[in-house]
């Protein structure tokens, strides 16, 4: 095992549209947890958000942050009241501290703690650099049969997990699915995992259309040419955060359905007698709980695959230009190795399986 530095490289989010490399301590874990060596940082919408914007609803970024919340690594160091036998194992992590004694997470719904310590949400720093802690539980053993990359989007994944368990997914349901990106996605393959017989996307972009037929959905839409109406979905899940794509996937759910919302938008016009005489249940996911073991399973049992919706794979000092690229045609996820200085050529290193 390699001495642990005293100082690690960090990609730091100054303000809006401002990312530096700064040297920081490398952190300490504390007795409950793990010290990680980061290995690969998925790019999540919701850092591209920060970075252009510096907030996401009540979530304001006033003092310099640090990015990226979907990971994997290798343990290096453990805290006092873990066990040592941990250290050199390859885990993803759940990048969420949660209290652990207030009435949500007393009853298990740790994602609403009011508490909650989250990775790469103001004022918590990610892991856009070279190590971060966790509480021990929280990092997940990877079987060698997952890469690093996939161990990442275990976190992504997660959001698929949830939405399907919310969504109540059944063997021989409908599911429509509102977006083609990776959350779309990965959405519809959880789908058919939980036993969806019919699993439909629909997205204006017909570079998406292809990439969710490549993944096996059973039919996809553009809805600027082709009406929703009477699809008669049992569940629908926006991923998209669009305004018409969540009011026509509300009509296109039959009556008694479920309506996931996991898009990002802010307000959206809905009908109340719509909802009320189909008795449309309409619901939203936080994050998740307890997802991660699944999300293993899945991933290792090859009903969900992950590593081919990786299409660029960018160094440390080039977290800005993987968020600046983010929702381009030709991206699908990006991948941060924070282990590499640069890549030069960040769609052939993806393709060509960068660890």
């Amino acid at each position: 095992m390699s001495e642990i530095p005293a100082t690690m490289s960090a990609s730091v989010l100054r303000k809006i549209h401002d990312i530096a490399i700064e040297e920081r301590p490398t952190p300490t874990p504390a007795a409950d947890e793990v010290l990680i060596e980061v290995a690969s940082v998925g790019v999540c919408g919701s850092d591209v958000h920060y970075y252009a914007h510096g907030r996401i609803g009540d979530y304001v970024v006033e003092q310099p942050i640090v990015l990226g919340h979907e990971l994997s690594g290798r343990i290096v160091a453990v805290g006092a009241d873990v066990d040592p036998a941990r250290v050199g194992r390859r885990v993803a992590v759940e990048p969420q501290r949660a209290c652990r004694v207030c009435d949500f997470c007393k009853a298990g719904d740790y994602n609403l703690c009011p508490h909650m310590e989250f990775y790469a949400t103001p004022p918590i720093d990610g892991a856009f650099c070279g190590y971060v802690t966790i509480q021990d539980d929280f990092a997940f053993d990877l079987p060698d049969t997952i890469s690093d990359h996939a161990g990442a989007l275990l976190e992504p994944l997660s959001v698929g997990i949830a939405a399907a368990q919310k969504g109540g997914i059944k063997v021989g349901d409908r599911v429509l699915i509102a977006g083609g990106g990776p959350i779309g996605i990965i959405a519809a393959q959880v789908a058919k995992a939980f036993g969806a017989i019919e699993v439909v996307v629909s997205d204006i972009n017909p570079a998406r259309r292809e990439l969710a037929e490549r993944y096996g959905v059973t039919r996809t839409i553009d809805p600027t040419q082709e009406s929703l109406d009477g699809l008669d979905a049992h569940v629908f899940i926006d991923a998209s955060g669009a305004t018409p794509a969540i009011t026509a996937g509300i009509r296109a759910t039959r009556p008694g359905g479920t309506v996931v919302l996991v898009g990002s938008a802010d307000e959206i016009p809905l009908s109340v007698p719509d909802v009320a005489m189909r008795e449309l249940n309409v619901t939203g996911i936080f994050r998740y709980t307890g997802t991660w073991p699944i999300a293993i399973a899945l991933v290792e049992s090859g009903q969900v695959e992950l590593d081919s919706l990786v299409t660029h794979v960018f160094g440390l000092e080039q977290v800005e230009e993987a968020l600046s690229g983010d929702g381009a045609l030709d991206s699908l996820k990006r991948i941060v190795v924070p282990g590499t200085a640069r890549i030069d050529d960040p769609v052939a290193a993806a393709r060509g399986g960068v660890a």
